[in-house]
């Protein structure tokens, strides 16, 4: 049973960055497509960003593509979310997600969550 265990985030102002982390336990990360979604209140919850298990090929959404930066982590069973460039409607809840698919893009298709991380980017 995979676990997965989210850091980071907090509060940011317009303009900083800041970093999620998504830490794995129960299984190898590197062998699962990984997913960053998040969600504000009275919306579903939207992937915006993941990483295939095949070929290890990235996607973005165009609403963080060249702000925000996924990564492997493989020493330490993670991947992690640089966001850059942060604005006030980046703020919400980010979560992570895996599955064995090739991709973890919908929330629909993945097994395994995090446990949530806000952000909020506010001045």
């Amino acid at each position: 049973q995979v676990q997965l265990l989210q850091s980071g985030g907090g509060l940011a102002q317009p303009g900083e960055s800041l970093t999620l982390s998504c830490a794995a336990s129960g299984g190898n990360l590197e062998r699962y497509a990984v997913g960053w979604f998040r969600q504000v209140p009275g919306k579903e919850r939207e992937g915006i960003a993941g990483v295939s298990s095949t070929d290890g090929r990235f996607w973005y959404d165009d609403s963080v593509k060249g702000r925000f930066t996924m990564s492997r982590d493989n020493a330490k069973n993670a991947v992690n979310l640089q966001m850059g460039s942060l604005k006030p409607e980046d703020t919400a809840v980010y979560y992570c997600a895996a599955d064995l698919n090739a991709w973890v893009l919908t929330p629909e298709v993945a097994r395994y969550w995090g446990q949530g991380t806000p952000v909020t980017v506010s001045s």
